[in-house]
C-alpha cells in the first residue's frame, strides 16, 4: 500500500511539473490508464506530444528504488520531498507508518490509510497546515489562584495559629505581559513583568493583625464578632521562564504537554490588614484598615512552574524568601498555585 501510494505522489507531482503551459488547457487530449492488481488504477492526463514524449522515457519502478528511502524507526516518517531555502526546509510529500496505518502528506492534502480492519478505510483531509509557532511573540496572561505559606519545618500552619489561612478566599491575582522568544523547535524562553497581589484570609476571623512597636502582632478580638481578618500586600515582579511544548515539539499544536519553570524577583508595592466586624451591640459590619507592610519583606524572590494541556495552563510559585522582614513578625514562606488565563 505504501508502494502504491508513494507512486501516487510521484506521478502527482511529474503532473504538476510537466503537465501545464502557458495557457488554460480546456479538456484533456490523451489519456493513458495504467490498471495493476485486481482493483488498482493510475491515470496519466497528456496535453501534448511533447510531454507524452518524456513521460515515454521515465521509468517508475527505477525512480522508486533509486530514491533508497529510508524510514525513521521511531516515528515511522519518511520525507520523499523537500525544498530547502532561506526559510528553512519545507517538507513536499511525507509518508508516516505506524503499524496498519499509514498517513501521506502532499502539498496541504493529508490521505490515511487505515488497514487495521478486513475492510480498508481511506479517508482525504484537505486543508491540513502546521499551526504558525512564530520566532518572537508577545501576550498577556491572567494568573488566579489560592496563597498559603510554609512555616520553618515546611508545614502549613496549624488551625490554632492565629495566622493561619483559610484557603478559599486567599485569592493570589496576577497581570503579567510577556515577550516570548524561540530558542528552538518546541523550546522557548519567555521574559515577563506584571503585579501580584497576595491575600492572606485568616481561618480565625477573631484575630487582627495589627501594628505592633516592633513587630506585626495578632491579637484576639472578644469585644467585637469578627467577620474577616486578613493580611494583603502587592508587588511588582519580573520573571524569566524556560517553556518546553511537547506539542510542538512532535507538530501536534496543543495536543501535548507543556512545561515551563525560572525564577521571579519582586518589589512591594503597599501592604495592609483588614478586618471586617460587627460591634456586640448591635449595627452594621464595620471595617479596619491599618498599615502593616512596614513589617514585611520589600522584596520577594522564589521560583515559578507551569503545567499545560490543550487550553487549560496551572501555575506555582514558592518564595524563597520569608513573607517578613527578620525578627518582625512569624517565619513563613509564601505559596500559590492555579490557573493561567
Amino acid at each position: 500500500m505504501k508502494k502504491y501510494l508513494l507512486l501516487f505522489c510521484f506521478l502527482g507531482l511529474v503532473q504538476l511539473a510537466f503537465g501545464s503551459t502557458e495557457r488554460e488547457f480546456l479538456a484533456p487530449k490523451d489519456t493513458i490508464i495504467v490498471e495493476f492488481g485486481t482493483s488498482g488504477k493510475i491515470v496519466l492526463v497528456i496535453d501534448n506530444k511533447e510531454d507524452f514524449e518524456r513521460l515515454k522515457k521515465m521509468n517508475i519502478n527505477q525512480i522508486i528504488s533509486e530514491l533508497d528511502l529510508q524510514i525513521d524507526e521511531n516515528t515511522g516518517e519518511l520525507v520523499v520531498v523537500e525544498v530547502s531555502g532561506q526559510k528553512g526546509t519545507r517538507e513536499i510529500v511525507k509518508v508516516t507508518e505506524d503499524w496498519n496505518k499509514t498517513e501521506v502528506s502532499v502539498a496541504g492534502i493529508r490521505i490515511l490509510v487505515d488497514e487495521t480492519s478486513p475492510n480498508t478505510r481511506v479517508k482525504v483531509e484537505t486543508g491540513v497546515r502546521k499551526k504558525s509557532d512564530p520566532p518572537f511573540r508577545t501576550y498577556f496572561a491572567l494568573d488566579l489562584g489560592l496563597n498559603n505559606y510554609l512555616d520553618n519545618n515546611g508545614q502549613f500552619p496549624k488551625t490554632t495559629q492565629p495566622y493561619a489561612v483559610r484557603g478559599w478566599g486567599s485569592w493570589n491575582v496576577g497581570l503579567n505581559f510577556f515577550a516570548s522568544q524561540r530558542i528552538s523547535k518546541g523550546f522557548r524562553f519567555d521574559l515577563g513583568m506584571g503585579v501580584q497581589w497576595y491575600n492572606f484570609k485568616f481561618e480565625n476571623r477573631d484575630f487582627q493583625a495589627v501594628r505592633g512597636e516592633e513587630s506585626i502582632e495578632f491579637i484576639q478580638r472578644n469585644d467585637v464578632a469578627g467577620f474577616k481578618s486578613k493580611i494583603s500586600a502587592s508587588y511588582l515582579t519580573t520573571m524569566g521562564l524556560f517553556k518546553l511544548d511537547l506539542g510542538r515539539l512532535n507538530d501536534q499544536g496543543r495536543k501535548g504537554l507543556r512545561f515551563a519553570l525560572g525564577p521571579y524577583a519582586g518589589y512591594r508595592l503597599g501592604g495592609t490588614s483588614k478586618y471586617v466586624y460587627r460591634p456586640l451591640e448591635g449595627g452594621g459590619r464595620r471595617k479596619e484598615h491599618l498599615n502593616t507592610g512596614i513589617f514585611l519583606n520589600n522584596f520577594r524572590y522564589g521560583i515559578r512552574g507551569e503545567i499545560g494541556f490543550g487550553r487549560v495552563n496551572f501555575f506555582t510559585t514558592y518564595d524563597f524568601n520569608q513573607l517578613f522582614q527578620d525578627g518582625k513578625g512569624p517565619e513563613l514562606n509564601p505559596i500559590a498555585f492555579g490557573i493561567i488565563f
